[in-house]
């Protein structure tokens, strides 16, 4: 009997430092957690900061190559005070994302958004055949914050040149409301993504930018689309892609109306 309590007392003991010891992983597992947070909010910070710099800095390039052009030179610089002003809104947005604060949702015209993405870019698709269809009605309105949906939109819009800059092709963005929800839908025609791909797409870190063969200037960092998928979510809604290769990438955003 004294062996039983003995060997009871003793397992009650293991069970006890087994347990401290798995609190003090937990802990360690939150403190790693928490640095993990800030090193991909560092990452998407400057992914999202990329996209405004680059063409802010070909257009600079361009400005100083005709300094006798006083229109390209004003253009430059009304561009350099756009992109500085959504480079500060996107990274008091990301953060607060990345911290989990609730930031206003508003009414703004879907169309807006879009404009405001293509003045943010400085090449014209055109240049590299792409073709731009928008068929987004004028009154057509999304609820969220306005900054964050644009640069769900931006990254979309520059994913989608990107696949199409070895060949051109047709960029469409368009939208349609429902009755609790406006559902937009930016599709492109350019390499699309192998099966194999599109179950990690979403994933942190997955890119499938690495060629260095790729027309496209802009390596991946696998961190856009998950800033999308996070965007979407913090506003209750969804985003999916349809793509095959050599037939085109199709992405879906659904956002939901204020109840």
């Amino acid at each position: 009997m004294t062996s039983i309590l003995e060997k009871r007392l003793s397992l009650h003991k293991d069970l006890a430092v087994q347990q401290q010891l798995n609190n003090a992983l937990k802990s360690q597992i939150t403190q790693l957690q928490t640095l993990a947070n800030v090193g991909t909010t560092t990452y998407m910070v400057a992914h999202e900061i990329n996209n405004l710099l680059t063409p802010l800095g070909s257009f600079a390039q361009l400005a100083l190559k005709h300094p006798d052009d006083k229109a390209l030179i004003e253009k430059a610089l009304q561009k350099a005070v756009r992109n500085c002003e959504q480079a500060s809104k996107i990274m008091e947005s990301m953060l607060a994302v990345a911290d989990g604060e609730t930031q206003d949702k508003k009414s703004v015209p879907l169309m807006t958004l879009v404009q405001e993405v293509f003045a943010c870019l400085c090449r014209d698709f055109a240049k590299d055949g792409i073709t731009v269809n928008i068929e987004i009605a004028k009154d057509l309105n999304v609820w969220g914050v306005p900054v964050q949906i644009q640069q769900v939109l931006m990254n979309l819009i520059l994913n989608a040149r990107d696949a199409m800059l070895s060949h051109g092709g047709v960029l469409t963005i368009k939208a349609h409301d429902t009755d609790a929800a406006v559902q937009i839908e930016i599709a492109d025609t350019g390499c699309g993504i192998d099966r194999a791909d599109l179950e990690k797409i979403f994933e942190p870190f997955f890119t499938t930018k690495n060629d260095k063969n790729s027309p496209s200037r802009r390596s991946g960092a696998g961190l856009g689309l998950v800033f999308c998928k996070r965007i979407i979510d913090e506003h209750g809604g969804c985003i999916s892609v349809e793509s095959k290769p050599t037939e085109g990438t199709t992405f879906k955003v659904t956002l939901p109306k204020p109840s």
